[in-house]
């Protein structure tokens, strides 16, 4: 235990006084909230851009329709010809031009319609051109079936059911998607965890095998014990400095947006509205508050004492059957280059859990795919916390599962652990072959 304890220290010692790790852990903040501020800003800078199409509108139809909408303003051409009218728009640097010609009935009007651009027309611009001609369109079609104003605004009018639990509580749409986001982005922590630390936990391995630094240490520690005290000092530092990250990162943050005055909600896209939705944009159509204060309510319920204390279970079981393959990767080979092969088998369960993971709790969070990759070890710590939110026991998570899950999870540690050192022992003094996963096997049986 008093060897572990000193390789621990001395791999925690040698990464944070690392001048690299010094540099990157406090420049890394920085640059952090310089590529979010950035994000912001450009996403401002292109909300904020308005196209301007000129209409020339010889028609009786569609004399009020052209208003200004979200990211589009209308200029109305009269009394000029279309050859005119083109270079008028081209010589202004317009968008483009809507031409509607004199014809009858409307259905024409909407055939014979034209927008000319000097190159190909923004998908943005067309839809809400299209929205603005569809909706009269539609109407005019009803009136010639019969169907007066005030009915289709009747047959028109959206309906949504309300919906509670048998408890009485309010629910609503967007709930689970709500919950599975943010139990997913503490699995989306681990994930990127994993695949930074554990790298540095694999080109440790080598640096050292490579240096031929390992036969020395080798002669008076167990593999074993050298594995472990790498994984879990590497493992300490990678905290230390996400720990700075976080604190440092969310300071600044707070601080620039105050001082820049820039809109948070912007890296949420919540300006971003449905294609076709701002064509018919008006005051019953703006979203209400009783949205925004349904998923406060629901943010407060999330047990976070659980969501948290199940995060560091899995976090660190997770991490240490991760980060002991990559050890085992990093004795396996002679160079960097050598690992790529093996790299993409560790990574893809990680890929599988967020995307699948996301996909499946969206959609169904006590369905057999989520309730499945949930349990199963290698994506457990991604997917059981993105049902978490929804608590443990009657409406969430069934207790069995989640006791199942981490069960699995540290005997796979166990297992995993054990293989990795079954292949660190044999390669860590292994040089000059590039190994295969047949010679990996081998070794296992030594």
């Amino acid at each position: 235990m008093t060897k572990l304890w000193l390789i621990i220290q001395r791999e925690y010692l040698a990464k944070v006084r690392n001048k690299s790790f010094v540099i990157m852990t406090f420049l890394s903040p920085f640059l952090i909230v310089g590529l979010i501020v950035l994000i912001a800003y450009l996403t401002q800078v292109n909300d904020s851009e308005k196209r301007v199409v000129a209409v020339l509108n010889e028609s009786g139809y569609f004399q009020q329709e052209f208003e200004p909408r979200v990211g589009v303003s209308f200029v109305q051409f009269k009394d000029i010809s279309l050859a005119e009218a083109k270079d008028s728009t081209q010589a202004m640097g317009f968008s483009g031009l809507l031409h509607l010609p004199l014809a009858e009935p409307l259905e024409e009007v909407a055939r014979r319609a034209f927008l000319y651009t000097k190159e190909a027309p923004n998908t943005m611009v067309l839809e809400k051109i299209e929205g603005i001609l569809e909706e009269p369109l539609r109407q005019y079609r009803l009136q010639q079936l019969g169907v007066s104003p005030e009915q289709y605004a009747q047959v028109r009018d959206t309906y949504e059911i309300q919906t509670a639990t048998f408890d009485g509580q309010v629910s609503g749409k967007g709930i689970n998607e709500f919950k599975a986001i943010v139990g997913g982005a503490f699995g989306y922590l681990i994930m990127m965890f994993i695949i930074i630390y554990g790298g540095f936990v694999m080109r440790s391995v080598i640096e050292e095998k490579t240096s031929r630094i390992i036969e020395v240490i080798i002669s008076s520690v167990k593999p074993f014990q050298l594995m472990l005290g790498k994984i879990l000092g590497t493992s300490l530092a990678g905290i230390t400095q996400f720990i700075i990250w976080i604190i440092s990162a969310g300071f600044l943050m707070v601080l620039v947006f105050l001082f820049l005055d820039l809109d948070p909600a912007l890296l949420m896209g919540s300006t971003n509205l449905p294609p076709g939705m701002e064509a018919g944009l008006d005051a019953d159509n703006l979203p209400t508050d009783e949205t925004t204060l349904l998923l406060m309510e629901e943010f407060i319920k999330i047990p976070m004492a659980l969501l948290i204390g199940c995060f560091i279970i899995y976090f660190l079981l997770g991490y240490l059957i991760y980060s002991s393959i990559y050890a085992a990767i990093g004795a396996a080979v002679d160079n960097e280059t050598d690992t790529q092969q093996f790299i993409f088998p560790i990574i893809m369960p990680l890929m599988l859990a967020i995307y699948v993971g996301f996909f499946s709790v969206f959609s169904n969070p006590h369905g057999p795919i989520a309730v499945g990759f949930s349990i199963f070890p290698l994506t457990s710590p991604i997917v059981m916390l993105m049902r978490l939110p929804g608590g443990v026991g009657e409406g969430g998570v069934p207790l069995w599962q989640l006791l199942a899950s981490i069960a699995l999870l540290a005997v796979t540690f166990l297992g995993i652990v054990w293989v990795a050192a079954k292949i660190y022992r044999t390669g860590i003094l292994m040089y000059g072959k590039k190994p295969t996963y047949k010679e990996l096997y081998k070794w296992l049986k030594y």
